[in-house]
């Protein structure tokens, strides 16, 4: 009787154990990306232009103006409500809008508390020291490149603001490198960002630029997600990103 008992205790054990062992695991988690604003400028690359990106601060209730070159707004926190030509929209935090060059824009801050906002620019050289919001508005200047944008060849351009989240743990990604170039804004988690063999950690605030011609890789060694804002320009046509180097022309 005993014998008999063990073995229908086996045979339960081994039924039950089959279809776990035969168990596909999970995927892994995939990367998330958002275009938060997008547009397609008509010709870039007939005179230089710069990134810059600054933070801009209104107090609650109080309403600025901003009139500037090519930009996205980006929220942080709070709330802005902005009227150009006759439209309103109100931004919350992780939305955007695009500015366009020569368009003035009425911007509000909720009643709720202050509004905190990222403002990325696509910038002539002539123009990168004109102000931007106006008072009470508190502008404080994180980046600008040090020389204009390479190898931007007249012609259409894709410009953008996309939000991208990398699951933890995840390994850098394939060695690659920019169609035109981009603006990078780490948002919350920490990004591990390798150039030429050499890997350096990108703790949030950072901004990290990667003009084209730059062989990069991306991953994320931390136990929480990496999310981070790509303010991007590339031909119109053509992949922002391309895999390895850039091919060499004669």
């Amino acid at each position: 009787m005993q014998s008999t008992t063990i073995g229908v205790f086996l045979v339960c054990a081994a039924a039950l154990a089959a279809p776990a062992a035969g168990q596909t695991p999970p995927p892994a988690p995939a990367t998330a990306r958002t275009v938060v604003a997008s547009t397609k400028l008509p010709m870039v690359g007939d005179t230089p232009v710069h990134f810059k990106a600054v933070s801009v601060t209104i107090p609650s209730g109080a309403s600025s103006s901003v009139s500037s070159t090519n930009g996205i707004l980006y929220q942080l926190s709070g709330s802005t409500e902005v009227s150009i030509s006759g439209e309103v929209k109100t931004l919350s935090p992780g939305e955007g809008l695009f500015i366009a060059s020569g368009n003035a824009a009425t911007l509000k801050a909720g009643d709720g508390g202050p509004s905190t906002f990222l403002h990325f620019q696509l910038a002539p050289t002539a123009d990168l020291d004109k102000p931007l919001e106006a008072p009470p508005a508190v502008v404080q200047e994180l980046y600008r490149t040090a020389a204009p944008l390479p190898a931007l060849k007249p012609g259409r351009y894709d410009l953008n603001l996309t939000r991208v989240t990398f699951p933890a743990q995840m390994p850098s990604n394939s060695p690659h490198h920019r169609s035109g170039a981009a603006l990078y804004y780490i948002i919350s988690g920490t990004g591990a960002n390798t150039v030429e063999g050499k890997l350096e950690t990108r703790p949030p605030g950072s901004l990290i630029y990667e003009p084209f011609g730059l062989v990069h890789q991306w991953g994320n060694p931390g136990a929480v997600p990496l999310t981070f804002l790509a303010f991007n320009i590339n031909p119109e046509g053509v992949a922002a990103v391309l895999p390895g180097a850039p091919a060499k022309t004669q």
